[in-house]
Protein backbone atom coordinates (compact mmCIF):
# COMPACT_ATOMS: atom_id res chain seq x y z
CA UNK A 1 0.00 0.00 0.00
CA UNK A 2 1.61 3.27 -0.71
CA UNK A 3 1.40 6.36 1.25
CA UNK A 4 -0.39 8.39 -1.10
CA UNK A 5 -3.45 5.72 -0.76
CA UNK A 6 -3.41 5.46 3.26
CA UNK A 7 -5.27 8.84 4.00
CA UNK A 8 -8.42 8.13 1.98
CA UNK A 9 -8.59 4.63 3.80
CA UNK A 10 -8.57 6.71 7.14
CA UNK A 11 -11.52 9.55 5.90
CA UNK A 12 -13.15 5.89 4.85
CA UNK A 13 -12.36 4.21 8.43
CA UNK A 14 -13.62 7.48 10.17
CA UNK A 15 -16.90 8.61 8.32
CA UNK A 16 -18.18 4.90 8.71
CA UNK A 17 -17.01 4.16 12.08
CA UNK A 18 -18.04 1.35 14.16
CA UNK A 19 -21.32 1.16 11.64
CA UNK A 20 -22.46 -2.56 11.11
CA UNK A 21 -21.87 -3.87 7.47
CA UNK A 22 -24.21 -5.12 5.43
CA UNK A 23 -24.46 -9.00 4.65
CA UNK A 24 -23.01 -8.84 1.38
CA UNK A 25 -22.53 -5.60 -0.07
CA UNK A 26 -19.52 -4.07 2.66
CA UNK A 27 -22.59 -1.11 3.09
CA UNK A 28 -22.96 0.77 6.28
CA UNK A 29 -26.18 -0.24 8.00
CA UNK A 30 -28.68 1.70 10.25
CA UNK A 31 -31.71 0.22 12.52
CA UNK A 32 -34.68 2.05 10.95
CA UNK A 33 -38.66 2.28 12.49
CA UNK A 34 -40.73 2.06 9.60
CA UNK A 35 -44.42 1.68 11.42
CA UNK A 36 -44.82 -1.11 13.68
CA UNK A 37 -41.43 -2.49 12.30
CA UNK A 38 -37.64 -2.57 12.94
CA UNK A 39 -35.21 -2.95 9.63
CA UNK A 40 -31.72 -3.10 9.08
CA UNK A 41 -30.97 -0.86 6.19
CA UNK A 42 -27.72 -0.72 4.19
CA UNK A 43 -26.83 2.66 3.38
CA UNK A 44 -26.40 3.49 -0.48
CA UNK A 45 -25.55 7.45 -0.37
CA UNK A 46 -22.83 7.99 -3.02
CA UNK A 47 -23.32 7.79 -6.43
CA UNK A 48 -21.56 4.27 -6.89
CA UNK A 49 -23.79 2.77 -4.22
CA UNK A 50 -27.00 4.52 -5.13
CA UNK A 51 -26.61 2.99 -9.16
CA UNK A 52 -25.49 -0.86 -8.01
CA UNK A 53 -28.61 -1.06 -5.21
CA UNK A 54 -30.02 -4.15 -4.79
CA UNK A 55 -29.04 -5.23 -7.89
CA UNK A 56 -28.14 -9.27 -8.55
CA UNK A 57 -28.96 -10.33 -5.12
CA UNK A 58 -31.00 -13.64 -4.90
CA UNK A 59 -32.63 -12.33 -1.83
CA UNK A 60 -32.81 -10.20 0.97
CA UNK A 61 -33.36 -11.01 4.74
CA UNK A 62 -37.30 -10.06 5.61
CA UNK A 63 -36.09 -7.53 7.90
CA UNK A 64 -33.54 -5.90 5.76
CA UNK A 65 -33.84 -3.43 3.03
CA UNK A 66 -32.05 -0.29 1.41
CA UNK A 67 -31.54 3.32 1.87
CA UNK A 68 -31.04 5.68 -0.91
CA UNK A 69 -29.80 9.07 0.17
CA UNK A 70 -29.43 11.47 -2.37
CA UNK A 71 -27.55 15.19 -1.77
CA UNK A 72 -31.04 17.44 -2.44
CA UNK A 73 -34.75 17.05 -2.81
CA UNK A 74 -35.66 16.47 -6.13
CA UNK A 75 -38.26 14.08 -8.17
CA UNK A 76 -36.67 10.77 -8.01
CA UNK A 77 -37.10 7.52 -10.26
CA UNK A 78 -36.50 3.59 -10.09
CA UNK A 79 -35.81 0.89 -12.24
CA UNK A 80 -35.23 -2.52 -11.73
CA UNK A 81 -32.66 -3.43 -14.12
CA UNK A 82 -30.47 -6.35 -12.91
CA UNK A 83 -33.20 -6.48 -9.96
CA UNK A 84 -33.66 -10.32 -9.37
CA UNK A 85 -35.92 -9.85 -6.53
CA UNK A 86 -39.83 -7.70 -6.07
CA UNK A 87 -39.68 -4.97 -4.27
CA UNK A 88 -41.56 -2.34 -2.23
CA UNK A 89 -39.96 1.40 -2.41
CA UNK A 90 -40.91 4.45 -0.45
CA UNK A 91 -40.09 7.95 -1.40
CA UNK A 92 -39.50 10.44 1.46
CA UNK A 93 -38.69 14.20 1.33
CA UNK A 94 -35.97 16.00 3.54
CA UNK A 95 -38.50 15.85 6.52
CA UNK A 96 -39.24 12.05 6.60
CA UNK A 97 -42.52 12.59 5.15
CA UNK A 98 -43.73 9.96 2.81
CA UNK A 99 -44.23 11.48 -0.47
CA UNK A 100 -45.12 7.71 -1.99
CA UNK A 101 -44.89 4.70 -1.85
CA UNK A 102 -45.13 1.89 -4.73
CA UNK A 103 -44.12 -1.96 -5.75
CA UNK A 104 -41.55 -2.67 -8.42
CA UNK A 105 -41.13 -5.73 -10.01
CA UNK A 106 -38.10 -8.13 -11.08
CA UNK A 107 -35.94 -6.76 -14.16
CA UNK A 108 -38.73 -4.01 -15.17
CA UNK A 109 -36.85 -1.15 -16.63
CA UNK A 110 -40.01 0.76 -16.52
CA UNK A 111 -39.52 4.43 -14.53
CA UNK A 112 -41.09 4.34 -11.10
CA UNK A 113 -41.09 7.70 -9.88
CA UNK A 114 -41.80 9.67 -6.21
CA UNK A 115 -44.92 11.71 -6.98
CA UNK A 116 -43.43 14.67 -5.65
CA UNK A 117 -39.58 15.67 -4.68
CA UNK A 118 -37.74 13.45 -2.47
CA UNK A 119 -34.52 13.46 -0.65
CA UNK A 120 -34.62 9.63 0.17
CA UNK A 121 -35.99 6.14 -1.41
CA UNK A 122 -36.03 2.73 1.45
CA UNK A 123 -36.50 -0.02 -0.65
CA UNK A 124 -37.85 -3.24 0.75
CA UNK A 125 -38.70 -6.96 0.20
CA UNK A 126 -41.96 -6.64 -1.71
CA UNK A 127 -45.35 -6.70 1.08
CA UNK A 128 -43.04 -5.18 3.49
CA UNK A 129 -44.87 -2.05 3.60
CA UNK A 130 -47.76 -3.36 3.84
CA UNK A 131 -46.67 -5.41 7.08
CA UNK A 132 -45.24 -2.21 8.56
CA UNK A 133 -49.30 -0.33 7.85
CA UNK A 134 -47.18 3.07 6.62
CA UNK A 135 -48.77 5.20 4.21
CA UNK A 136 -48.09 8.35 1.92
CA UNK A 137 -48.29 11.33 4.61
CA UNK A 138 -46.79 9.41 7.06
CA UNK A 139 -43.68 10.88 8.66
CA UNK A 140 -39.84 8.45 9.16
CA UNK A 141 -37.61 9.21 11.51
CA UNK A 142 -34.33 9.25 9.17
CA UNK A 143 -31.28 8.12 11.62
CA UNK A 144 -29.00 10.56 11.66
CA UNK A 145 -26.15 8.00 10.22
CA UNK A 146 -28.00 7.51 6.97
CA UNK A 147 -29.24 11.40 6.27
CA UNK A 148 -26.24 12.33 4.32
CA UNK A 149 -25.31 11.82 1.14
CA UNK A 150 -21.21 12.00 0.55
CA UNK A 151 -21.44 13.17 -3.15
Amino acid sequence: MSRLTLPPLILVAFLTGCAERGPNSGLPTVDMQIGSQTYTLEIANSDATRQRGLMERDSVPADHGMIFVFPDERELGFWMKNTRIPLDIIYLDANGRIVSIHQMKPYDRTNVPSDGPAKYAIELNFGQVKTTGVKSGDVLNIPASARQAVD
